[in-house]
């Protein structure tokens, strides 16, 4: 069982997947390599929460079983119809597999298709008879990459059903894919975006309206091309999408979804409130302990007010730490949240990760609890803060979370070999709690 954060129950782990509410629990699934500690051959695990704290691990729900997905089940999403749960992945074969590894591809030649499997339960998934293809590999290069196309997500609109894919255009920009159908089966291709200086693919598009508008998440690579290792970031705007001629408008004012970096492959759903709630996976440079590497952020409540998105700790999450403490070693296993009002030029030391306020940006420094890792991103801060100064700083023994102003922005870093002292400079008005 984890609390609050999912974590990989061993091997390796990346992208959510299928998040969804269905029968009264939240299910979440995710790559999987359950081999070892790294990146392989994907299926989907899968796990299970009635309150998005506390997780359960249900083992493997999605495997390689036919030709297209031969090499990989990759990322994907579900929805609910006629009260089945349907899954929709990305299924991958390779042409030129690596002699020496299976699990690796020679040339990036190897062809992505669309598939679909379903469950009566959300437990039980029928991977040898209940498979199927619903959208080939991309044959006309006007449309879309016959490989780098992939991550379907679908949602119910006002009379059919629409996905969304991540693809590249024939001169290497983003591009998203829409598709249409009216019975989760046949699929048509109705549109397209793009749109030049946000990265080459755009992975793990995912859109969703809010009370504040239309709102677009995606995953570009080739985006911060800054010399330092992950140039991949998740990225999120303001969008207006045109049911009748799946026509999306992009708004040229971007933000990210996390100022820590290291967030990628965000995947979205609404609770059992209608909140849209996102999660994403944490990029780790190695595996804990040796044993285990991947796992996912706090669920978040996306909400947008003045233009502007917010990332809000899930209530069920900030309620859950209740119990006041003075010391890290009073908590829970979960960890601990530490909560303050920073003045400038204040700084709270956690462990050796270091979160100070120089005028208007809350900044956060990691490289004592990350030096091993010279070509990572040591230092990081937000842009101008204009809420207030209020922190929440989720602490996990792999994962910070820093929340500004309730989500105003937010800063995640993996971390290793945490201390276990918390101590400030300034007004002394640190508080922490832990998991009753």
């Amino acid at each position: 069982m984890d609390k609050v954060h999912l974590k990989a129950p061993g091997n390796w782990m990346n992208d959510p997947n299928g998040f969804i509410y269905y029968k009264g629990k939240y299910h979440l699934f995710y790559q999987y390599f359950p081999y070892a500690p790294v990146w392989g051959t994907m299926h989907w695990g899968h796990a299970v929460s009635e309150d998005l704290v506390n997780w359960e691990h249900k083992g493997v729900a999605v495997f390689p079983t036919k030709y297209e997905d031969q090499n990989g089940c990759f990322s994907g999403s579900a929805v609910t119809y006629q009260g089945e749960l349907y899954l929709f992945y990305t299924g991958i074969h390779y042409n030129r597999p690596d002699p020496h590894n299976i699990h690796r591809c020679l040339d990036d030649q190897f062809d992505a298709c669309q598939m679909r499997i379903t469950s009566k339960d959300g437990e039980q998934f029928d991977n040898f008879n209940d498979k199927r293809m619903v959208i080939p590999p991309i044959s006309d290069r006007e449309i879309g990459d016959r490989a780098d196309t992939r991550d379907p997500k679908v949602w119910r609109g006002r009379d059919a059903w629409y996905m969304v894919l991540g693809s590249k255009t024939k001169d290497g920009r983003g591009k998203l894919l829409f598709y249409k159908s009216a019975d989760l089966s046949e699929w048509k291709f109705a549109g397209s975006t793009s749109k030049s200086g946000l990265g080459r693919i755009w992975e793990c598009p995912d859109y969703f309206e809010t009370e504040g508008g239309g709102v677009l998440m995606m995953s570009p690579m080739g985006f911060l091309m800054d010399g330092r290792e992950r140039e991949e970031q998740t990225i999120c705007m303001a969008a207006d999408f045109e049911e009748d001629t799946c026509r999306m408008d992009i708004s040229d004012q971007w933000q990210y979804m996390d100022y820590g970096l290291d967030l990628y492959a965000s995947q979205s759903t609404t609770d059992e409130e209608g909140r849209r709630v996102v999660l994403a996976w944490l990029r780790m440079p190695e595996p804990v302990d040796g044993v285990w590497s991947g796992m996912f952020c706090i669920p978040r409540v996306v909400e947008v007010e003045r233009g502007h998105i917010y990332f809000r700790v899930h209530p069920n999450v900030e309620k859950a730490y209740t119990k006041k403490i003075t010391s890290p070693f009073e908590a829970d296993e979960a960890g601990y949240r530490v909560s303050l009002d920073m003045e400038d030029g204040e700084t709270v030391n956690i462990g050796g990760y270091r979160v100070s306020r120089r005028g208007s940006r809350i900044c956060a420094d990691r490289s004592e609890v990350f030096a091993a890792f010279a070509d990572y991103r040591m230092r990081f801060e937000t842009p101008d803060v204009k809420d207030g100064w209020r922190l929440d700083i989720y602490v996990d023994r792999n994962l910070i979370e820093l929340f500004v102003n309730n989500g105003e922005y937010v800063i995640s870093n993996a971390v290793y070999g945490l201390g276990g002292e918390v101590h400030g400079t300034g007004g002394g008005n640190v508080e922490m709690y832990t998991i009753e």
